[in-house]
């Protein structure tokens, strides 16, 4: 008994052992996967403002941040980054040097890297060293709630009596206020970090049919609010990335006046006005079309000005810094066609007291935005705010799903393989 009893025990520690040494085979597979996704976010991200080459330095660095080459070897190699782009429909990625769309990594522990994994007990079947290897694929993105609805770091206040069509999204990093008599339609989204966070009247979901099937819970870093200097940058000097492309002359205009009119607008020009603390009228009737204003005045907009493929951009803090009469027409009523979008950038924050109306329009504002719109005149809107967004009520919010591409964007990362 007494040596059947060793045998046993022999048996046993020698399984032990195996799943030990199995255990953390687990455990260097699993480090070798972490390090390749933060490698391949990084790269990514890298990658929006920088080349390739760059890039690649940027996202070896990361990992050898995460595997020190002096105790883990050349874990990952400027050789096995790749970018290019991602089929979700075929799980396939495609090499393309200049695309900025994806990034595959695929670092290794192997042993013609002279850096295989070791595992001692398992030299007992004569296999002392494992090869290693993971893949982690980045992809850009385009948020749905950024591309199309109201985004808010603050409160949104959706008040009453409101129709949102499918697709169309509110969303909130604090909360969303909703008041009574609304009806969301089946696609709608209402988000905000915690759903349960939501203010109700006290009739609640009972006064807002489809309300309660909309709520998700979710928060966005609105990166496009950090990435206003550079835009302005690209605007005032008539190039780079967020330039629109019917700006056809790399010349910006100096305009004078501080009443602007068709007239005093060249299209397909950069125009810049500097006010000294003054307030820019851009007088009733105006159409802005094919034309970026670049200023520092608060803006006020007379009755009935329209913008059609045209950048408004003000780098006034005031908290009016855009005020407009009644009738302030964002973007070409086209039934959603492409082109015709038109955006205002604001410092500051933007208020249109009567009949504003988006068609693929864009209004980005650091500071808060209060508007009341046209019962008709949503057709295509995308609202993101620093602070809170006050809407309106007694219309229906359209969502297009297309004609917004001339739209302001920054790139959003996540994980695709």
């Amino acid at each position: 008994m007494t040596l059947l009893s060793m045998y046993f025990l022999a048996g046993v520690l020698a399984v032990s052992a195996l799943a030990v040494d199995f255990a953390y085979l687990l455990s260097a597979r699993n480090q070798l996967q972490v390090a390749a996704d933060a490698a391949a976010h990084a790269a990514l991200y890298y990658r929006e403002q920088h080349d390739a080459e760059d890039a690649k330095v940027k996202a070896v660095a990361i990992a050898n941040h995460s595997m020190p080459e002096d105790s883990y070897g050349a874990v990952l190699r400027a050789e096995d980054i790749e970018f290019g782009h991602w089929d979700y429909d075929s799980q396939t990625f495609t090499v393309d040097d200049f695309s900025k769309d994806a990034v595959r990594v695929r670092p290794g522990r192997t042993e013609t890297r002279g850096n295989p994994v070791a595992a001692h007990l398992f030299a007992i079947l004569n296999k002392p060293m494992w090869d290693m290897t993971a893949q982690a694929v980045f992809v850009v993105f385009d948020p749905h709630c950024l591309r199309e609805g109201f985004v808010g770091d603050k409160v949104v206040d959706i008040q009453s009596n409101n129709g949102y069509e499918k697709g169309f999204c509110v969303h909130s990093n604090q909360y969303v206020s909703v008041n009574s008599n609304n009806t969301f339609e089946a696609g709608t989204v209402v988000s905000m970090p915690d759903s349960d966070e939501i203010e109700l009247p006290r009739s609640g979901f009972e006064s807002n049919a489809g309300l309660q099937a909309a709520l998700r819970n979710g928060y966005y870093r609105l990166r496009i609010l950090n990435q206003m200097d550079r835009i302005y940058e690209d605007l005032y000097w008539a190039s780079g990335d967020f330039l629109p492309d019917y700006i056809a002359s790399a010349v910006p205009i100096t305009v004078s006046q501080k009443k602007l009119t068709n007239a005093d607008l060249i299209p397909e020009r950069v125009h810049r006005v500097n006010c000294g603390g003054q307030a820019l009228q851009i007088e009733a009737g105006t159409l802005l079309h094919r034309v970026v204003v670049v200023t520092d005045c608060a803006i006020r907009f007379g009755a009935g000005v329209i913008l059609d493929e045209a950048v408004i951009i003000t780098q006034s803090t005031d908290a009016k810094s855009i005020n407009s009469a009644s009738d302030l027409q964002i973007g070409r009523d086209d039934a959603c066609a492409d082109g015709g979008g038109a955006q205002i950038i604001t410092y500051g924050g933007l208020e249109v007291p009567a009949a504003l109306k988006f068609f693929g329009g864009q209004v980005i504002a650091k500071g808060n935005v209060s508007f009341s719109a046209d019962a008709g005149g949503i057709e295509g809107a995308s609202v993101i705010a620093g602070g809170t967004i006050s809407g309106t009520s007694n219309m229906t919010m359209g969502y297009c799903g297309t004609g917004m591409d001339d739209n302001f964007t920054v790139p959003y990362f996540r994980l695709a393989f």
